[in-house]
């Protein structure tokens, strides 16, 4: 399942809530099976025998809290009842706000649930996805410009129209070079975020691509705008002439 379908996924879920099927619904969202989530409805896969509350083992734990989510989460995240089912994720919700804690990664989020298909990237774990860690050595850098060469021809073969004005084509891969550049010298807040963003949010046959770096120079080119919160937050406004030409199918 792609975070395409996933965010869409999230987008229904959020139009159409219910309250007591939220959080399987949230599951079938990542594309748990049916069989499992029917078998944790029922109590075959639900380690917790606590009404309001589900545990998933190596999943989640979910628990409706009327209010103090955030003390609340605090205190489920260090229960040792919890602790032995190995949940990935502690989540609690008055179905109005949602607070997670992502318990390997450390890394928390609080919102709305209403804004829930922005923050669809924080539970792509439960997909057994993971953050994408790039690797930099000095081989990596010295090969740099040889694989951009490799880029340009074969965007050139894919994209005849380029032979005849590579303008556009030389400013595309003049923004990737900055990208790169930008992750390595901390220019982008977080070492190696534009490789990691692009490797976990389009397809591994890059065939969305090109989908993906229009809305990334969007965001890099919108000081004020709307986007999904693994662009939102951690890519600001960079100049105000970045505008991504459309290159084809095939980036």
């Amino acid at each position: 399942m792609t975070s395409k379908e996933i965010e869409a996924n999230l987008e229904k879920l959020v139009a159409n809530l219910n309250n007591e099927e939220f959080i399987y619904d949230l599951l079938l969202a990542y594309g748990i099976s049916k069989t499992s989530v029917n078998r944790l409805k029922k109590g075959d896969f639900n380690f917790s025998k606590i009404a309001g509350e589900v545990l998933y083992k190596n999943k989640l734990f979910f628990a409706y809290v009327e209010a103090d989510l955030h003390l609340k989460a605090d205190e489920f995240a260090i229960d040792e009842r919890l602790l032995k089912q190995n949940p990935r994720f502690v989540i609690v919700t008055d179905y109005n706000t949602l607070v997670a804690k992502d318990l390997k990664t450390k890394l928390n989020r609080d919102f709305p649930l209403k804004d829930l298909p922005k923050y669809f990237d924080f539970f792509l774990p439960l997909t057994g996805a993971e953050v994408y860690k790039s690797s930099n050595d000095n081989k990596a850098d010295r090969d740099a410009a040889y694989k951009m060469a490799q880029l340009y021809d074969i965007l050139v073969q894919d994209n005849p129209d380029f032979k005849d004005d590579s303008h556009k084509l030389n400013i595309f891969l003049s923004r990737l070079l900055f990208c790169f550049f930008a992750e390595d010298t901390g220019i982008f807040e977080k070492s190696s975020i534009f490789t990691e963003t692009l490797s976990q949010h389009t397809n591994p046959d890059g065939k969305d691509v090109d989908e993906f770096l229009n809305s990334f120079f969007s965001r890099l080119n919108t000081e004020n705008g709307s986007f999904p919160d693994y662009l939102q937050n951690q890519f600001k406004f960079a100049w105000s002439s970045l505008s991504l030409p459309h290159c084809g199918n095939r980036i």
